[in-house]
C-alpha cells in the first residue's frame, strides 16, 4: 500500500472540506514545504490522533503469545505431510509472534530447525537450536535438540558441495560479498540543465550489455502484503520471505524483540536497523502500515539524514548545481543526491497537499511518544537532553518533502518468481514487487516508453571496495563499511552513442496499455506529457482490421465478410483470459480447451494481438507436458512457443526483456528436448 489507507483519506478529505474558506485559500498560497508542515501541524487535534488509533488497530503489530501457538501448529500440520518450506514460514510467524524468553519462542525456534536440517540448511538449523536453547528450551526435550546439532556440525566440516541442500529453497542470507559503492561507469556523465534538470548523457559509444551505472539505495520499505484480506494466514506476503532490513531472501528470520511484523535474516541486521530507524519506527508501526509505504519511506529517509545533512542543504540553493564535476554528489550513501530532487510543490494539487501535510504532522507527532532520534535531538547541544525541542519540527517537514519527492522519485524494487513447480520442463516466470526504495542517481533518469537500459536489483548484506568503474575515494559521506540493502545495476538494451540519453521506463508503457492512458498515467503521477513517439500502439490495430472509428470488427480471414461488434468481442477476450488464469496444471483437458479457443481466437485477433501470446505460450506449455509423457516429440510445443514469440514481439519490441523471456523458454524446450 504505497498511499495511506482509505479511512484515513477519508478523514483527512472531511477535514479539508471543513475547514473555513479563508483557511483553504491560506493553505493554497503556501508554497514553502516548512510553512506547509507547521500549518498542518497547527490543525491537528485530539480527534486526529485517535482515529488514526482506531484504524491503526487493524494493523497491529502486537505479540500474541496464542498466536504464536497457532502458528506452530499450522506449520506442525505442513510438516508432517513434509512440506518443510511452508513449515518454515509458519514458524517464523509464530517466532515473531512469541513473546521474548518464553517457551513458545524456544518451541517455535526447535520446530524450525527441523524443518531447516530437512532442506539441508545446516547452519541456519543451528542457529535456531541456539536461538530455541538461549530462550528456554524445556530440558527433558533437550537431547533430541542437541542430537540434530551434533549432525548438523559434521555435515558443516564436510566440503562445501556435501552441505548443498537436496531441495529448492530461498537463497540463503549469508551471500557473497560484492562491491557495491554507486559509480557512473566512464562514459558516462550527469549534466543540469533548466529544461530537464539533472540528467545523465553518454559521452562514449556503449554497445547493448554493458553495464552503465550501479547505484545504492539510500533507503527501502518492504511491500507489506493486505493483512485484512489475509486472515486465515494461509499465504505468505513479501514482508515474510525477504529481511526487512537487506531485503534478501530467507527461511530463518530472526523476528524483532517488540513487535510481530518486522524481521531479520540475522541478528547484524537487526542490530543494524534497530539503530539506524527501527527503534523510532517499532512503536508505531501499526501507524505506519496505515500511513503506508510512501510516507514510511519519507520518515526513514529523514531519520537517516539527522538535523545536521539537512542544516548543511537548507543553506544551499543547489549543492551539486555549481560544481565542476556533478558524480560527486550522486552516490548510494550521498543524501545531498536525494535533497535536490525536486518535490513538486506547485504540481500536487492543494487536497494533495493537505493529506500528505496532515498525515506527516501526525506522524510526527505520535513519534513525540517516545525519546526524541539521536540524529536529530543530539546536533546541538539545545536543551535538556533525551526531550523533543520546537525546532525539531524540521523532521517532520523533512518527511514531508520527501514524501512529495517520492510520488515521482521512488522506485519500485523486483525480483523474479517462478510460477510453475520445479516439475515442469519449462518454467515460467514473472516480476513481483517486493519492496520501494528511493536511489539518487537512478531517480536522474529520464523516462521513455522505449528505454535504452534495463535493470536489475541485487540484494543482501555487500561490502563497499573499488568499483569496478575505478571510481575515487574521495566522497567525504561514501559509505567505508559494509551496506545492508539493496543494489540497482543498469544495463544498455541498446547500442548507445555520445551525447544520447541514458533513459528508463517509469512503468505506464504504451505497449501495456493504450497510448492515452500511458500519456494520462504519467501526467497524473509524474508531472510531464509523454511526447514518446511510439504512437503506433500494438493496440491501435487490436483486433486484426479496424473497419473504421465505429465499433465494428471484421474477421480476420477477410473473405466471409462476416462482422462482429466489440462487445462480442470483449467477451471472448475475458472468456480467454479466465481460461488462462484458471487453468489446472497437467491436465490434458486444459490442451483441448486450449486448442479449440486458439481456433476461436484466430477468428478475431491479429497474429500480433497480445493474447495471442498468452494463449500460444500456455498451449506451448501444456502440450510439452502430455508429449513428454506420451511420444517424446517436442515440434508441437516449439511451434506454438515461437508463435506467442511473434506477438511478444510484436507487442513489447524486439529489445524488450519480455521477448527475452519467451526466447529463454524457447531455449530450456530445446535443451530438455
Amino acid at each position: 500500500m504505497d498511499l495511506p489507507c482509505p479511512e484515513w483519506v477519508r478523514h483527512v478529505e472531511q477535514k479539508w472540506t471543513e475547514l473555513k474558506t479563508e483557511g483553504t485559500e491560506r493553505f493554497c498560497l503556501l508554497t514553502d514545504i516548512d510553512a506547509i508542515f507547521n500549518y498542518g501541524l497547527s490543525l491537528i487535534c485530539p480527534e486526529d490522533l485517535n482515529t488514526l488509533s482506531r484504524i491503526s488497530e487493524k494493523y497491529s503489530v502486537k505479540k500474541s503469545p496464542e498466536r504464536a501457538s497457532e502458528l506452530r501448529q499450522q506449520g506442525n500440520l505442513s510438516f508432517k505431510v513434509k512440506d518443510y518450506t511452508t513449515a518454515a514460514l509458519y514458524y517464523s510467524r509464530g517466532v515473531c509472534h512469541a513473546d521474548k524468553n518464553t517457551e513458545e519462542l524456544s518451541l517455535c525456534y526447535a520446530n524450525r530447525s527441523a524443518a531447516l536440517f530437512y532442506q539441508g540448511l545446516y547452519r541456519e538449523c543451528v542457529e535456531d537450536i541456539r536461538h530455541s536453547l538461549e530462550a528456554g528450551y524445556p530440558s527433558h526435550l533437550k537431547d533430541r535438540l542437541r542430537a540434530r546439532q551434533t549432525v548438523c556440525l559434521t555435515q558443516l566440516k564436510k566440503p562445501e558441495k556435501s552441505n548443498q541442500p537436496t531441495t529448492n529453497h530461498p537463497t540463503p542470507p549469508y551471500q557473497k560479498t560484492r562491491n557495491t559503492k554507486t559509480c557512473i561507469s566512464p562514459g558516462v556523465s550527469v549534466y543540469f540543465s533548466p529544461e530537464k534538470g539533472c540528467h545523465i548523457l553518454t559521452t562514449k559509444n556503449k554497445p547493448a550489455g554493458e553495464v552503465v551505472l550501479e547505484d545504492q539505495a539510500f533507503c527501502s520499505v518492504l511491500t507489506p502484503g493486505n493483512k485484512l484480506n489475509n486472515k486465515a494466514g494461509k499465504t505468505f506476503n513479501t514482508e515474510e520471505r525477504h529481511c526487512h532490513h537487506c531485503l534478501s531472501q530467507s527461511l530463518s528470520f530472526v523476528p524483532c524483540p517488540n513487535c510481530s511484523y518486522v524481521r531479520y535474516c540475522g541478528e547484524s541486521c537487526q542490530k543494524d536497523a534497530w539503530e539506524r530507524w527501527h527503534q523510532w519506527e517499532c512503536p508505531i508501526g501499526a501507524d505506519l502500515l496505515a500511513i503506508g509505504v510512501l510516507g514510511h519511506l519519507a520518515l526513514r529517509v529523514a531519520l537517516k539524514a539527522g538535523q545536521y545533512q539537512v542544516k548543511i542543504k537548507l543553506n544551499l540553493e543547489d549543492p551539486c548545481r555549481e560544481t565542476s564535476d556533478h558524480i560527486d554528489c550522486y552516490h548510494g550513501n550521498s543524501y545531498t543526491g536525494i535533497y535536490s530532487l525536486l518535490p513538486h510543490v506547485a504540481q500536487h494539487s492543494p487536497s494533495s497537499r493537505f493529506l500528505l501535510a496532515v498525515t506527516m504532522a501526525v506522524l510526527y507527532m505520535r513519534l513525540q511518544g517516545g525519546p526524541p532520534p539521536d540524529m536529530w535531538a543530539s546536533c546541538e547541544d539545545e536543551g535538556e537532553s533525551g526531550t523533543w525541542q520546537p525546532e525539531m519540527s524540521m523532521l517532520g517537514a523533512t518527511a514531508l518533502r520527501h514524501m512529495m519527492q517520492l510520488r515521482c522519485n521512488a522506485q519500485a524494487v523486483t525480483a523474479v518468481m517462478v510460477k510453475e513447480e520445479s516439475c515442469m520442463p519449462v518454467q515460467s516466470s514473472s516480476e513481483i514487487r517486493i519492496a520501494t526504495a528511493i536511489f539518487p542517481v537512478l531517480s536522474l533518469l529520464n523516462h521513455s516508453c522505449s528505454p535504452n537500459t534495463s535493470i536489475s536489483f541485487t540484494t543482501g548484506c555487500q561490502t563497499d571496495a573499488l568499483n569496478q568503474f575505478g571510481c575515487s575515494e574521495g566522497h567525504t559521506d561514501h559509505p567505508k563499511t559494509s551496506h545492508s540493502g539493496v543494489t540497482v545495476t543498469v544495463r544498455a538494451s541498446k547500442d548507445l552513442i555520445p551525447g544520447q540519453g541514458i533513459l528508463h521506463c517509469y512503468g505506464p508503457h504504451c505497449s501495456r496499455m493504450e497510448v492515452k492512458e500511458c500519456q494520462h498515467l504519467l501526467l497524473e503521477q509524474y508531472y510531464f506529457h509523454c511526447n514518446c513517439q511510439l504512437v503506433h500502439c500494438v493496440y491501435l490495430d487490436v483486433y486484426c482490421t479496424f473497419q473504421s472509428h465505429m465499433d465494428r470488427y471484421m474477421c480476420s480471414g477477410l473473405s466471409c465478410g462476416h462482422q462482429i461488434t466489440s462487445a462480442d468481442v470483449q467477451n471472448k477476450l475475458k472468456g480467454l483470459q479466465c481460461l488462462l488464469d484458471e487453468l489446472p496444471c497437467f491436465a490434458a483437458e486444459a490442451l483441448r480447451i486450449l486448442t479449440s479457443d486458439t481456433s476461436q481466437a484466430n477468428s478475431i485477433l491479429t497474429d500480433t494481438h497480445p493474447l495471442q501470446g498468452e494463449l500460444a505460450d500456455a498451449t506451448a506449455r501444456y502440450s510439452k507436458i502430455i508429449i513428454i509423457s506420451l511420444t517424446g516429440e517436442w515440434n508441437l510445443a516449439a511451434s506454438n512457443l515461437k508463435r506467442s514469440i511473434v506477438a511478444i514481439q510484436a507487442q513489447f519490441g524486439e529489445d524488450s526483456i519480455e521477448l527475452g523471456q519467451q526466447l529463454f523458454k524457447l531455449a530450456q524446450l530445446h535443451f530438455n528436448g
